[in-house]
Protein backbone atom coordinates (compact mmCIF):
# COMPACT_ATOMS: atom_id res chain seq x y z
CA UNK A 1 0.00 0.00 0.00
CA UNK A 2 1.15 3.46 -1.28
CA UNK A 3 1.30 6.97 -0.13
CA UNK A 4 1.31 9.05 -3.62
CA UNK A 5 1.62 12.25 -3.81
CA UNK A 6 -0.94 14.32 -5.38
CA UNK A 7 0.34 17.45 -6.85
CA UNK A 8 1.68 17.89 -2.96
CA UNK A 9 -0.86 15.41 -1.18
CA UNK A 10 -0.24 12.45 -0.09
CA UNK A 11 -3.09 9.87 -0.38
CA UNK A 12 -3.04 6.00 0.11
CA UNK A 13 -3.33 4.12 -2.79
CA UNK A 14 -3.75 0.19 -3.48
CA UNK A 15 -2.23 -1.34 -6.61
CA UNK A 16 -3.25 -4.64 -7.98
CA UNK A 17 0.46 -5.35 -7.84
CA UNK A 18 0.46 -4.54 -3.89
CA UNK A 19 -2.74 -6.45 -3.16
CA UNK A 20 -2.55 -9.31 -6.17
CA UNK A 21 -5.53 -11.65 -6.61
CA UNK A 22 -4.70 -14.18 -5.03
CA UNK A 23 -4.19 -12.75 -1.66
CA UNK A 24 -7.71 -11.36 -2.35
CA UNK A 25 -9.21 -14.97 -2.92
CA UNK A 26 -7.44 -16.05 0.12
CA UNK A 27 -9.23 -12.86 2.19
CA UNK A 28 -12.77 -13.84 0.52
CA UNK A 29 -12.31 -17.85 0.67
CA UNK A 30 -14.98 -18.43 3.28
CA UNK A 31 -17.65 -15.53 2.24
CA UNK A 32 -20.89 -15.98 -0.24
CA UNK A 33 -20.61 -12.75 -2.29
CA UNK A 34 -24.45 -11.58 -3.26
CA UNK A 35 -24.75 -9.24 -6.23
CA UNK A 36 -28.38 -7.59 -5.63
CA UNK A 37 -29.43 -5.54 -8.47
CA UNK A 38 -28.33 -6.93 -11.79
CA UNK A 39 -28.95 -3.28 -13.82
CA UNK A 40 -26.32 -0.66 -14.11
CA UNK A 41 -23.31 -2.17 -12.18
CA UNK A 42 -23.92 -5.36 -11.04
CA UNK A 43 -23.41 -7.10 -14.47
CA UNK A 44 -19.66 -6.17 -14.39
CA UNK A 45 -18.72 -6.19 -11.01
CA UNK A 46 -20.67 -10.01 -10.73
CA UNK A 47 -18.90 -11.45 -13.98
CA UNK A 48 -15.73 -9.98 -13.03
CA UNK A 49 -16.10 -11.43 -9.76
CA UNK A 50 -16.67 -15.04 -11.37
CA UNK A 51 -14.33 -15.30 -13.92
CA UNK A 52 -11.78 -13.84 -11.35
CA UNK A 53 -12.99 -17.41 -9.03
CA UNK A 54 -14.84 -15.94 -6.24
CA UNK A 55 -18.14 -17.73 -5.17
CA UNK A 56 -20.78 -15.01 -6.20
CA UNK A 57 -24.20 -15.07 -6.76
CA UNK A 58 -26.81 -12.83 -7.83
CA UNK A 59 -29.99 -11.31 -6.67
CA UNK A 60 -33.08 -10.15 -8.84
CA UNK A 61 -36.62 -9.76 -9.70
CA UNK A 62 -37.85 -12.25 -11.21
CA UNK A 63 -39.48 -11.78 -14.53
CA UNK A 64 -37.49 -9.04 -15.23
CA UNK A 65 -35.11 -7.65 -18.28
CA UNK A 66 -32.40 -8.07 -15.93
CA UNK A 67 -33.23 -11.41 -14.78
CA UNK A 68 -32.96 -12.59 -17.99
CA UNK A 69 -29.70 -10.91 -18.78
CA UNK A 70 -28.35 -12.70 -15.80
CA UNK A 71 -29.40 -16.10 -16.87
CA UNK A 72 -27.82 -15.21 -20.28
CA UNK A 73 -25.01 -14.51 -18.93
CA UNK A 74 -24.44 -17.60 -17.40
CA UNK A 75 -25.51 -17.08 -13.90
CA UNK A 76 -28.57 -20.24 -13.00
CA UNK A 77 -31.74 -19.71 -11.20
CA UNK A 78 -31.41 -21.74 -8.15
CA UNK A 79 -27.85 -22.02 -8.21
CA UNK A 80 -26.44 -18.80 -8.69
CA UNK A 81 -29.20 -16.81 -9.69
CA UNK A 82 -32.29 -16.23 -6.77
CA UNK A 83 -34.84 -13.40 -6.00
CA UNK A 84 -32.81 -10.81 -3.91
CA UNK A 85 -34.06 -11.79 -0.75
CA UNK A 86 -33.23 -15.33 -1.18
CA UNK A 87 -29.77 -14.23 -2.45
CA UNK A 88 -29.47 -12.01 0.70
CA UNK A 89 -30.02 -14.77 3.00
CA UNK A 90 -27.32 -16.83 1.51
CA UNK A 91 -24.70 -14.02 1.79
CA UNK A 92 -21.96 -13.11 4.23
CA UNK A 93 -21.31 -10.37 1.41
CA UNK A 94 -24.01 -8.13 0.42
CA UNK A 95 -23.04 -5.94 -2.69
CA UNK A 96 -26.04 -3.71 -2.36
CA UNK A 97 -25.81 -2.32 -6.44
CA UNK A 98 -29.72 -1.83 -6.86
CA UNK A 99 -30.58 1.79 -8.28
CA UNK A 100 -30.40 4.17 -5.61
CA UNK A 101 -34.37 4.67 -5.26
CA UNK A 102 -33.94 0.65 -5.27
CA UNK A 103 -32.01 0.58 -2.40
CA UNK A 104 -34.71 2.90 -0.33
CA UNK A 105 -37.66 0.32 -1.72
CA UNK A 106 -36.11 -3.05 -0.15
CA UNK A 107 -33.82 -1.64 2.75
CA UNK A 108 -36.67 -3.37 5.19
CA UNK A 109 -36.13 -7.07 3.34
CA UNK A 110 -32.64 -6.77 3.12
CA UNK A 111 -31.86 -5.34 6.70
CA UNK A 112 -33.97 -8.71 8.28
CA UNK A 113 -30.89 -10.46 5.97
CA UNK A 114 -27.78 -8.72 7.72
CA UNK A 115 -26.03 -11.54 10.26
CA UNK A 116 -23.73 -10.44 12.76
CA UNK A 117 -20.12 -9.82 10.74
CA UNK A 118 -21.16 -9.78 7.35
CA UNK A 119 -20.35 -7.18 4.69
CA UNK A 120 -22.71 -4.56 3.42
CA UNK A 121 -21.23 -3.56 0.21
CA UNK A 122 -21.93 -0.38 -1.84
CA UNK A 123 -20.70 1.60 -4.75
CA UNK A 124 -22.16 4.97 -3.86
CA UNK A 125 -22.22 6.42 -0.38
CA UNK A 126 -25.80 8.17 -1.88
CA UNK A 127 -28.02 5.45 0.91
CA UNK A 128 -25.84 5.67 3.37
CA UNK A 129 -24.80 9.73 3.51
CA UNK A 130 -28.42 10.47 2.97
CA UNK A 131 -30.11 8.26 5.72
CA UNK A 132 -32.06 10.83 6.27
CA UNK A 133 -33.90 10.66 3.27
CA UNK A 134 -33.63 6.72 2.13
CA UNK A 135 -33.88 5.52 6.51
CA UNK A 136 -31.03 3.60 5.60
CA UNK A 137 -29.31 2.86 8.62
CA UNK A 138 -26.97 -0.28 8.47
CA UNK A 139 -26.79 -2.41 12.31
CA UNK A 140 -24.32 -2.02 14.68
CA UNK A 141 -22.76 -5.55 13.90
CA UNK A 142 -21.75 -5.64 10.33
CA UNK A 143 -19.10 -4.11 8.24
CA UNK A 144 -19.91 -1.84 5.66
CA UNK A 145 -18.19 -0.87 3.37
CA UNK A 146 -17.25 1.00 0.03
CA UNK A 147 -16.06 0.30 -3.21
CA UNK A 148 -16.93 2.85 -6.35
CA UNK A 149 -15.25 2.00 -9.59
CA UNK A 150 -14.75 5.55 -11.35
CA UNK A 151 -16.66 4.49 -14.56
CA UNK A 152 -19.72 2.70 -15.95
CA UNK A 153 -20.57 -0.82 -15.29
CA UNK A 154 -19.87 -1.40 -18.89
CA UNK A 155 -16.13 -0.01 -18.21
CA UNK A 156 -15.80 -2.22 -15.47
CA UNK A 157 -16.03 -5.05 -17.90
CA UNK A 158 -14.50 -3.94 -21.06
CA UNK A 159 -11.48 -2.69 -19.07
CA UNK A 160 -11.30 -6.20 -17.12
CA UNK A 161 -11.70 -7.91 -20.12
CA UNK A 162 -9.00 -5.67 -22.16
CA UNK A 163 -6.62 -6.20 -19.21
CA UNK A 164 -6.11 -2.73 -18.07
CA UNK A 165 -8.53 -2.85 -14.98
CA UNK A 166 -10.32 0.47 -13.66
CA UNK A 167 -9.46 2.49 -10.92
CA UNK A 168 -11.90 2.46 -7.77
CA UNK A 169 -11.69 4.35 -4.46
CA UNK A 170 -13.14 2.54 -1.50
CA UNK A 171 -14.10 3.42 2.41
CA UNK A 172 -14.95 1.66 5.35
CA UNK A 173 -17.88 3.44 7.31
CA UNK A 174 -18.23 0.81 9.69
CA UNK A 175 -15.79 -1.70 10.98
CA UNK A 176 -17.26 -4.22 13.19
CA UNK A 177 -15.44 -7.10 12.31
CA UNK A 178 -11.92 -5.81 12.58
CA UNK A 179 -11.52 -7.17 8.98
CA UNK A 180 -13.18 -4.22 7.10
CA UNK A 181 -10.58 -2.82 5.46
CA UNK A 182 -9.00 -6.26 3.97
CA UNK A 183 -12.56 -6.98 3.09
CA UNK A 184 -13.11 -3.99 0.86
CA UNK A 185 -9.66 -3.94 -0.72
CA UNK A 186 -9.97 -7.87 -1.57
CA UNK A 187 -13.60 -6.99 -3.19
CA UNK A 188 -12.26 -4.40 -5.45
CA UNK A 189 -9.81 -6.49 -6.44
CA UNK A 190 -12.24 -9.01 -7.51
CA UNK A 191 -14.00 -6.62 -9.14
CA UNK A 192 -11.01 -6.15 -11.67
CA UNK A 193 -9.68 -2.49 -10.20
CA UNK A 194 -6.37 -1.63 -10.92
CA UNK A 195 -5.88 0.24 -8.19
CA UNK A 196 -8.08 2.02 -5.48
CA UNK A 197 -7.72 5.50 -3.60
CA UNK A 198 -8.96 5.91 -0.16
CA UNK A 199 -12.02 8.61 0.23
CA UNK A 200 -14.75 8.28 2.75
CA UNK A 201 -18.71 7.84 1.95
CA UNK A 202 -19.68 11.67 2.29
CA UNK A 203 -16.53 12.66 0.08
CA UNK A 204 -17.69 9.88 -2.77
CA UNK A 205 -21.14 11.26 -2.54
CA UNK A 206 -20.20 14.67 -2.64
CA UNK A 207 -18.05 14.13 -5.59
CA UNK A 208 -19.78 11.87 -7.52
CA UNK A 209 -23.06 13.64 -8.26
CA UNK A 210 -21.00 16.39 -8.60
CA UNK A 211 -19.09 15.29 -11.30
CA UNK A 212 -22.09 13.51 -13.21
CA UNK A 213 -23.98 16.60 -13.04
CA UNK A 214 -21.04 18.47 -13.92
CA UNK A 215 -18.22 17.62 -16.45
CA UNK A 216 -18.71 14.11 -17.40
CA UNK A 217 -22.32 14.29 -18.05
CA UNK A 218 -24.84 16.98 -17.75
CA UNK A 219 -22.00 19.90 -18.21
CA UNK A 220 -20.34 18.43 -21.07
CA UNK A 221 -23.82 17.90 -22.87
CA UNK A 222 -24.93 21.56 -21.83
CA UNK A 223 -21.64 23.03 -23.54
CA UNK A 224 -21.90 20.84 -26.60
CA UNK A 225 -25.05 21.63 -27.24
CA UNK A 226 -24.93 25.39 -26.80
CA UNK A 227 -21.81 25.47 -29.14
CA UNK A 228 -23.19 22.74 -31.67
CA UNK A 229 -26.23 25.50 -31.87
CA UNK A 230 -24.33 28.71 -32.16
CA UNK A 231 -22.62 27.22 -35.70
CA UNK A 232 -25.50 26.29 -36.34
CA UNK A 233 -26.95 30.14 -36.17
CA UNK A 234 -24.59 31.10 -38.00
CA UNK A 235 -24.62 28.85 -41.33
CA UNK A 236 -22.53 25.66 -40.27
CA UNK A 237 -23.42 22.69 -41.93
CA UNK A 238 -24.73 20.33 -39.58
CA UNK A 239 -22.15 17.64 -40.35
CA UNK A 240 -19.21 20.54 -39.67
CA UNK A 241 -20.95 21.67 -36.33
CA UNK A 242 -20.99 18.00 -34.77
CA UNK A 243 -17.36 17.92 -35.72
CA UNK A 244 -16.24 20.76 -34.82
CA UNK A 245 -18.31 20.17 -31.05
CA UNK A 246 -18.19 16.46 -30.05
CA UNK A 247 -16.24 14.16 -32.91
CA UNK A 248 -13.33 15.63 -32.87
CA UNK A 249 -13.31 15.79 -28.72
CA UNK A 250 -14.03 11.99 -28.80
CA UNK A 251 -12.24 10.62 -31.59
CA UNK A 252 -8.70 12.65 -30.48
CA UNK A 253 -8.52 15.01 -28.37
CA UNK A 254 -9.84 13.68 -25.23
CA UNK A 255 -7.68 10.34 -26.07
CA UNK A 256 -4.19 12.60 -25.97
CA UNK A 257 -5.52 14.50 -22.59
CA UNK A 258 -6.37 11.07 -21.06
CA UNK A 259 -2.61 9.83 -22.19
CA UNK A 260 -0.75 12.68 -21.12
CA UNK A 261 -2.52 15.80 -19.78
CA UNK A 262 -3.88 18.76 -20.75
CA UNK A 263 -0.57 20.72 -21.08
CA UNK A 264 0.47 18.18 -23.27
CA UNK A 265 -2.25 18.08 -25.65
CA UNK A 266 -1.81 21.87 -25.35
CA UNK A 267 1.77 21.74 -26.53
CA UNK A 268 0.50 19.05 -29.38
CA UNK A 269 -2.01 21.19 -31.44
CA UNK A 270 -1.45 24.06 -33.79
CA UNK A 271 -0.24 27.22 -32.47
CA UNK A 272 -3.53 28.69 -33.30
CA UNK A 273 -5.23 26.66 -31.28
CA UNK A 274 -2.98 26.84 -28.67
CA UNK A 275 -3.20 30.16 -28.12
CA UNK A 276 -6.72 30.10 -28.27
CA UNK A 277 -7.34 27.55 -25.49
CA UNK A 278 -4.95 29.11 -23.33
CA UNK A 279 -6.95 32.52 -23.77
CA UNK A 280 -10.59 31.40 -23.45
CA UNK A 281 -10.12 28.17 -20.52
CA UNK A 282 -9.93 30.84 -18.16
CA UNK A 283 -13.22 32.68 -19.46
CA UNK A 284 -15.06 29.84 -19.18
CA UNK A 285 -13.82 28.74 -16.13
CA UNK A 286 -15.12 31.94 -14.22
CA UNK A 287 -18.34 32.09 -16.04
CA UNK A 288 -19.28 28.50 -15.04
CA UNK A 289 -17.59 28.63 -11.21
CA UNK A 290 -20.98 30.46 -10.01
CA UNK A 291 -23.02 27.14 -11.25
CA UNK A 292 -20.78 24.73 -10.16
CA UNK A 293 -20.99 26.75 -6.57
CA UNK A 294 -25.02 25.87 -7.31
CA UNK A 295 -25.08 22.49 -7.85
CA UNK A 296 -22.40 21.62 -4.73
CA UNK A 297 -24.44 23.06 -2.38
CA UNK A 298 -27.50 21.68 -3.79
CA UNK A 299 -25.32 17.93 -3.41
CA UNK A 300 -24.73 18.62 0.43
CA UNK A 301 -27.82 19.92 1.69
CA UNK A 302 -29.45 16.53 0.11
CA UNK A 303 -32.01 18.36 -2.51
CA UNK A 304 -30.31 17.00 -5.29
CA UNK A 305 -31.37 13.78 -3.79
CA UNK A 306 -34.43 14.87 -2.75
CA UNK A 307 -35.32 15.51 -6.18
CA UNK A 308 -33.63 11.63 -7.31
CA UNK A 309 -35.70 9.77 -5.00
CA UNK A 310 -38.81 11.12 -5.42
CA UNK A 311 -38.54 11.34 -9.52
CA UNK A 312 -36.88 7.68 -9.50
CA UNK A 313 -39.73 6.37 -7.62
CA UNK A 314 -42.47 7.41 -9.38
CA UNK A 315 -44.22 3.98 -10.78
CA UNK A 316 -44.07 5.86 -14.52
CA UNK A 317 -40.24 6.80 -14.15
CA UNK A 318 -39.19 4.47 -17.12
CA UNK A 319 -41.97 5.52 -19.39
CA UNK A 320 -41.04 9.59 -18.61
CA UNK A 321 -37.30 8.36 -18.80
CA UNK A 322 -37.56 7.13 -22.01
CA UNK A 323 -39.69 9.97 -23.22
CA UNK A 324 -36.64 12.78 -22.16
CA UNK A 325 -33.93 10.59 -23.74
CA UNK A 326 -36.27 9.90 -27.42
CA UNK A 327 -35.90 13.92 -26.96
CA UNK A 328 -32.43 14.15 -27.07
CA UNK A 329 -31.94 11.24 -29.32
CA UNK A 330 -34.21 12.78 -31.86
CA UNK A 331 -32.61 16.45 -31.70
CA UNK A 332 -30.87 17.87 -35.11
CA UNK A 333 -26.82 17.43 -33.09
CA UNK A 334 -27.86 13.62 -32.29
CA UNK A 335 -29.11 12.70 -35.41
CA UNK A 336 -26.17 14.12 -37.14
CA UNK A 337 -24.47 12.17 -34.60
CA UNK A 338 -25.40 8.90 -35.27
CA UNK A 339 -25.07 9.76 -39.14
CA UNK A 340 -21.06 10.79 -38.72
CA UNK A 341 -20.53 7.61 -36.55
CA UNK A 342 -21.89 5.48 -39.54
CA UNK A 343 -19.78 6.82 -41.49
CA UNK A 344 -16.52 5.75 -39.04
CA UNK A 345 -14.10 3.12 -40.94
CA UNK A 346 -14.94 0.29 -38.38
CA UNK A 347 -18.94 1.29 -38.74
CA UNK A 348 -19.27 1.41 -42.84
CA UNK A 349 -17.07 -2.24 -43.10
CA UNK A 350 -19.93 -4.19 -40.95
Amino acid sequence: MSQIDFGGTLEEVITSEEFSLEKAREVLKDEIIAVLGYGVQGPGQALNMKDNGFNVIVGQREGTASWDKAVTDGFVPGQTLFPIEEAARKATVLQNLLSDAGQTATWPVIKECLNEGDALYFSHGFSVVYRDQTQIVPPGNVDVVLVAPKGSGRSVRKNFLDGSGINSSFAIHQDFTGRAKERTIALGIAIGSGYLFHTTFENEVYSDLTGERGVLMGCLAGVMEAQYNLLRKHGHSPSESFNETVEELTQSLIRLVAENGMDWMFGNCSTTAQRGALDWAPKFRDAVLPVFDNLYAAVKSGAETRRVLDVNSAPDYREKLQKELDEIKNTEMWQTGAAVRALRPENRNR
